[in-house]
């Protein structure tokens, strides 16, 4: 496991300071904001520090109101196929409920 976070999240990981955060002790914020606000470069460099399952653990267990309704999609469907029926939108998406005009 890569045990420093590189300084090309520092846009991401802007509400700490990244040379305090621990891989471990903070992955739940690591983890979601990767995910959240990385690029596909953030994206590789998450999927290589942690293994695919804990990712997937972290996001279905931790749930983080941080995502677009497009990124929720992109991360539940495409990254980890996760039936629509298993996972609650509303405890993701921050503009959840739709404006409907």
């Amino acid at each position: 496991m890569v045990s420093k976070i590189p300084t090309n999240l520092r846009g991401i990981l802007w509400s700490r300071d990244i040379s305090k955060l621990d891989l471990q002790e903070d992955k739940n914020y690591i983890i979601h904001q990767v995910l959240a606000y990385g690029s596909w470069e953030h994206l590789k460099w998450l999927f290589s520090t942690y293994k695919t399952g804990e990712i997937k653990d972290v996001f279905i267990g931790h749930p983080a109101k941080d995502y677009t309704e497009k990124t929720f999609n992109f991360i539940q469907k495409i990254i980890f196929d996760i039936p629509k029926e298993k996972i609650d939108e509303r405890l993701y998406v921050k503009t959840y409920p739709r404006v409907i005009r």
